[in-house]
């Protein structure tokens, strides 16, 4: 299911780079989060437990990776390269727990730049034993059958997947996939890549390892995880701040698209000063309304005297592709605009109505023992401990205590 330690997004290696420069000794905690309410089995469990101990803790990176990456990523610098050649995952991290109620509970804990690469590996592995074994999409299927009817699969979801990168393309949408985590599988997700990565509109791909295999660019700079670890060392009222001059000092400019919504846009506009709104490179969007989110980055610019059309704002909000073409028309003239697409090219609702995508997400939960919170802008995006989030909202602003 994960085929090479590079089968992860480029996010998770920017992000383990600087962690070790910057925060060599800190401890991270991560959970996962069923939001779908899905239940599980004793056979997915073992499975999964399988999957950990005796497949993902003997990936380890090739010379050839190693030689592409180094080519094809100059912001890694060679001691993080040399870090990850020797870099294994360690199983003893990952606490796997099926309630009486066959919820999965899952707990990762470990050092933060060694647990930080488990996230995307895991969610990707749930996603696909999920879809094998609690909801076999070939159950009925003989044997002598089942070959034929995955390519049957496979085509008419590489067919499904060619009209919607056409439309894209057409509309003068420029887009990357960013759909690892809740892919449907592995073959499936490389079918994806096999199709798109013909279209001109096609920027790239979060995932290192089909970068590398199809010849494109790999996309990412950090998650939330960054700027939520931050607010725990080094603090939470400026932690985007923080978060933006510390990525800074890592990366020298590179790699340079501030995400806006950890603990809400409001906060966000705050910290992001003159200074760092020329040094970065454009703004990414992951919750609330795109539209008025739009007017507040182009106005936000404005104020600080620079062009927006200097600028690019990046939308990877569970985007289907008519979001996509409306927001390209909308920023049409006033800011440059790509979109990141992920689960709707990878595990397609639409496609998949049947039996859709599972709505889960694995998050940073502490850092050193300390709660750690993302508020978003949207409400049921909010994660992380009841009274931590109760205090983070009222250090923003937006709750009273006792709200």
């Amino acid at each position: 299911m994960t085929r090479s330690i590079l089968d992860n997004d480029l996010y998770k290696f920017t992000m383990q780079m600087a962690v070790l420069e910057l925060f060599p000794d800190a401890r991270a905690e991560y959970r996962f989060i069923n939001r779908g309410g899905q239940s599980f089995t004793d056979e997915f469990v073992n499975e999964l437990r399988r999957t950990i101990d005796e497949d993902i803790s003997k990936m380890a990176l090739s010379e050839d990776e190693s030689i592409w990456l180094k080519d094809n990523c100059p912001f890694f610098k060679p001691s993080y390269i040399e870090y990850l050649k020797n870099f294994r995952f360690d199983p003893e991290e990952v606490k796997i727990i099926l309630t009486e109620e066959n919820e999965l509970e899952l707990c990762i804990d470990g050092p933060w730049h060694s647990s930080i690469l488990w996230e995307i590996v895991l969610m990707s592995t749930i996603s696909e034993l999920y879809f094998t074994i609690v909801h076999n999409e070939g159950e009925g299927i003989s044997a002598t059958n089942c070959v034929e009817t995955e390519t049957a699969l496979m085509d008419d979801y590489g067919t499904f997947i060619g009209e919607m990168g056409r439309e894209l393309d057409s509309n003068g949408c420029v887009f990357s996939e960013f759909g690892t985590r809740r892919r449907r599988g592995f073959k499936l997700h490389d079918k994806v890549i096999e199709v798109l990565h013909k279209l001109d509109s096609f920027s790239g791909t979060s995932n290192v390892y089909f970068a590398k295999k199809y010849g494109v660019r790999p996309i990412g700079t950090i998650g939330h995880e960054w700027i939520m670890g931050n607010s725990a060392l080094v603090g939470l009222r400026n932690a985007n701040k923080f978060a933006f001059d510390n990525w800074v000092k890592v990366y020298k400019g590179d790699l340079s698209i501030a995400l806006s919504d950890t603990f809400g846009s409001k906060p966000f506009f705050r910290n992001f000063n003159l200074g760092l709104a020329k040094l970065y490179d454009g703004v990414r969007h992951d919750s609330g309304d795109p539209i008025k989110f739009a007017d507040e980055v182009i106005e936000h610019y404005k104020k600080l005297g620079i062009d927006p059309m200097k600028k690019v704002l990046v939308f990877s909000d569970s985007l289907h592709v008519s979001d996509a073409v409306k927001l390209k028309e909308y920023c049409s003239g006033r800011i440059n605009c790509s979109f990141g697409i992920g689960t709707t090219l990878t595990n397609n609702s639409d496609f998949f109505s049947y039996n859709p995508p599972l709505n889960m997400v694995i998050k940073l939960h502490k850092i050193d023992g300390i709660p750690v919170v993302k508020l978003s802008d949207s409400v049921e995006k909010a994660t992380g401990d009841k009274d931590a989030l109760r205090v983070a909202n009222y250090i923003f602003g937006r709750k009273g205590l006792d709200d």
